[in-house]
């Protein structure tokens, strides 16, 4: 399970613009291409750019932390239950932030909203994103709905919709004897606690996680990656020789 911006990709002022390089395709390419991998994309990012992307590849990809699921050769699936009549309460709210922040923006998801201000000025973009949690935190609870604060950005989506549930999902359908999950923020914890009691688990820069190790950057974690690609032996990917070479424990 691999979240994209922050871990496998760095942060974009512009997030359309945080298209997969040459690189990572080839990376990627390089994971899959081994029969005995399943390899699943977890984003928060809308299923339309996620498609343009990565769309062509045989992986699964969750896009909208979980709203919507695509498995390699089939369609895009939405949750069950899943609801975004709730967006019209909430879209003016937002945009009344967005007036008052210049160089913010609104991203409109088909079941989430998500306000950005990666290019406010940082002390006014800290301010506003501590307003947005403090007004919004109750009257999302009366609307079943969850406010997120992730690198840069809040989001607000279905509380039962989660990367961690759409994880579980997908394990449910495979017996895997070796599971690994990385991730970058505080959405990325709900796939970590769904991992199995053995998961390997990474978390990528700073801060407190339920992760057992951790990786500083997106490039370090794609050095990790590529090292699991090139026939390490068995003892080489212990949990030792991880925390070692690769990543430091949490």
């Amino acid at each position: 399970f691999l979240d994209y911006d922050g871990t496998l990709v760095p942060f974009n002022n512009d997030p359309l613009k945080a298209v997969p390089d040459g690189d990572l395709l080839q990376l990627l390419k390089k994971i899959y291409n081994d029969k005995r991998n399943k390899l699943i994309i977890i984003s928060g990012r809308k299923k339309e750019s996620l498609e343009e992307w990565l769309g062509s590849l045989p992986i699964d990809i969750i896009a909208e932390h979980g709203a919507w699921i695509k498995e390699n050769g089939k369609g895009w699936q939405v949750s069950n239950g899943v609801s975004n009549e709730w967006k019209e309460d909430f879209l003016p709210i937002l945009q009344h932030y967005e007036m008052r922040t210049p160089g913010s923006f609104i991203e409109e998801k088909d079941y989430s909203l998500a306000w950005h201000y990666r290019k406010v000025d940082k002390g006014l973009g800290n301010l506003r994103a501590t307003e947005i949690m403090s007004n919004l935190k109750y009257k999302a609870a009366d609307y079943g709905l969850q406010v997120l604060e992730g690198n840069k950005v809040i989001e607000i989506k279905n509380a039962h919709i989660n990367k961690g549930n759409a994880a579980r999902e997908c394990l449910e359908k495979t017996n895997a004897s070796f599971v690994l999950a990385i991730g970058d923020d505080q959405t990325d914890e709900d796939t970590f606690k769904a991992m199995p009691d053995l998961a390997t688990t990474i978390k990528v820069g700073a801060g407190s996680s339920s992760a057992t190790y951790y990786l500083k950057n997106p490039e370090e974690v794609r050095a990790f990656l590529l090292k699991l690609t090139t026939g390490w032996t068995t003892k080489e990917h212990s949990a030792g020789n991880l925390s070692r070479h690769d990543a430091i424990k949490s």
